[in-house]
């Protein structure tokens, strides 16, 4: 399924995206307050959400926080708030990717078809299962436990956290991971790798400044320490 929701309280703004991404294939639902956006994502199944942050009832970052509690869809933040602080805390509370406004509906696009092409590259024939007792990493199901107890990542915390355990005993530069997980024209920043290992580190870590499984490596980058 290629089902997008875009919330987005200016109709121009969504009728144009809504044009361009249904040129692609996808289906595009809209919506133009952050309550009717939460409504549509309870009704349908979505892969991918544009959420706008400047919203007339409640704001973007708050329906982030709502959707997270029950849900690893992808999010793609839209906001004019282009600090790099706005961006960090974009990450903090569940987002995946981060477009400053104004951008081009033909980059949106090609930030979109990115992503799924990266979807579809995963086949699912990969079954690398990690268990300790303690930390349990499924990668067919995508599903992670502490104490046996399910850890909503991210799908972007899941691949690094995953990309790390499938390459034990190497340690990987922030600019590796990047390449592995989003790709060669990844236009982020490098801190996105550290802001995603911090998020990580409080879900699946019993003492964060002294991480177990997800480990700094100073000045290179980082590994993946667990023992099964």
């Amino acid at each position: 399924m290629k089902n997008i929701l875009v919330v987005e309280d200016e109709v121009n703004v969504a009728t144009v995206l809504k044009g361009y991404l249904e040129k692609e294939g996808y289906v595009v639902y809209t919506a133009t307050s952050g309550l009717a956006g939460l409504d549509l994502f309870k009704a349908h199944d979505f892969q991918l959400i544009l959420l706008d942050l400047m919203l007339p009832d409640i704001s973007g970052e708050e329906v982030c926080k709502i959707i997270r509690q029950s849900s690893n869809v992808h999010i793609f933040m839209l906001t004019a708030k282009g600090a790099l602080e706005n961006r960090i805390e974009g990450l903090n509370i569940g987002a995946d990717e981060y477009l400053i406004k104004p951008f081009s509906p033909r980059e949106l696009t090609a930030r979109v078809n990115a992503l799924f092409r990266r979807l579809n590259n995963g086949d699912g024939s990969s079954q690398y299962l990690f268990n300790d007792g303690n930390l349990i990493i499924d990668y067919e199901k995508r599903i992670v436990k502490v104490q046996n107890e399910v850890v909503l990542l991210t799908p972007n915390e899941f691949d690094i956290l995953y990309t790390l355990v499938a390459n034990k005993g190497k340690v990987l530069s922030r600019e590796q991971l990047i390449n592995k997980i989003f790709g060669a024209d990844f236009e982020g920043y490098d801190r996105t790798i550290d802001v995603h290992i911090k998020n990580i580190r409080k879900k699946i870590e019993t003492d964060t400044k002294n991480p177990k499984y997800v480990v700094t490596v100073m000045k290179v980058g980082y590994k993946f320490g667990g023992e099964q």
